[in-house]
């Protein structure tokens, strides 16, 4: 695929974000997302792409915008999957919270796992831990690896994941072996890219999150040169009975990088509100400034964009 793409997706996310950035704090998540929805639509119909939308806002009927394969671009370019989460954190922006972003990968026709609507249990490191996790390990063995690779202490490592009840098994393990640990309220995502990220802090992710969520991740650790395991949680007779609907003949699968996101794999975040990563939307008179994440597997490249955008020429914003 052409590395311009690169650029095109920057430009979606950073109008989702400039689009959405307008709630932050207002307490209204609903409005938030659609405003960042609609304008992320809005962007990738300008793309010269055939793409189609394999993770999305919901099945056809659920979401009135960027449903689950819905047909968007020119139709001029190369066939592409899509998977977009506008705003990755509803919650923390209508709080002001940080950590909110929007993001946005592209893989090949065929190439994002089509994966349901529902939990998996992840495990994600950058790249000094690549080859040394395993889903089915204690959480002791798969720091002690880690810490081994970092060429680190295990007090040394910061794990991340979800505030959840179902966690407190991972937690009170974490915690027997001396790491450390930062506890979220909401957006999986952000923190698994941040593995990648040298100096970010994160070392890795654990946890059980939402499964569509899992597959951007997996995308923007493949760009990153990391690692990653994950397993479907079926949770309900329902969700069992669907998954071959979706193509998933083996419940108890564990994906790894390549089975969640194949093939030459583009990536791309904006920040709605300031986190660890990128830096939120900032607004003066007449325009506003956005900080952008754009990421390649083929090339490896990590490009840190720092836009300016002047309202007068960008209607509606």
């Amino acid at each position: 695929m052409d590395r311009s793409l690169a650029l095109e997706l920057a430009r979606v996310t950073e109008a989702a974000a400039l689009a959405c950035g307008r709630w932050v704090g207002r307490g209204d998540k609903i409005a938030a997302d659609e405003a960042a929805t609609g304008a992320m639509r809005q962007a990738l119909g300008l793309m010269d792409i055939e793409g189609t939308v394999v993770i999305g806002e919901g099945e056809m009927d659920e979401a009135p915008m960027l449903y689950i394969g819905e047909r968007l671009g020119s139709g001029r370019g190369p066939a592409v999957d899509i998977a977009v989460d506008p705003l990755e954190g509803t919650s923390l922006c209508a709080k002001g919270k940080s950590g909110a972003i929007a993001t946005i990968a592209l893989a090949p026709a065929g190439g994002f796992l089509h994966a349901p609507d529902m939990y998996m249990e992840k495990l994600i490191v950058g790249p000094a831990g690549h080859g040394c996790i395993d889903i089915d390990a204690p959480v002791g063995d798969n720091l002690r690896r880690l810490a081994r690779a970092k060429q680190c202490q295990l007090g040394d490592l910061t794990v991340v994941l979800l505030d959840r009840p179902r966690h407190e098994a991972i937690i009170s393990a974490i915690r027997q072996c001396g790491a450390r640990i930062l506890l979220i309220s909401d957006g999986d995502v952000a923190p698994a890219v941040a593995t990648g990220i040298l100096g970010s802090g994160v070392d890795l992710v654990i946890g059980t999150g939402g499964a569509p969520e899992g597959v951007l991740a997996a995308a923007a650790i493949k760009c990153l040169g990391g690692d990653m395991q994950a397993r479907l949680v079926f949770t309900t007779d329902e969700e069992r009975q669907r998954a071959p609907q979706m193509g998933i003949s083996d419940l108890t699968r564990v994906y790894g990088v390549e089975d969640l996101a194949g093939g030459d794999v583009f990536f791309a975040a904006t920040g709605v509100t300031s986190g660890a990563l990128l830096k939120g939307v900032r607004y003066f008179a007449g325009g506003a400034e956005t900080d952008t994440l754009v990421m390649r597997s083929k090339s490896r490249t990590l490009r840190f964009i720092r836009s300016l955008h002047t309202f007068e020429h960008k209607p509606g914003f």
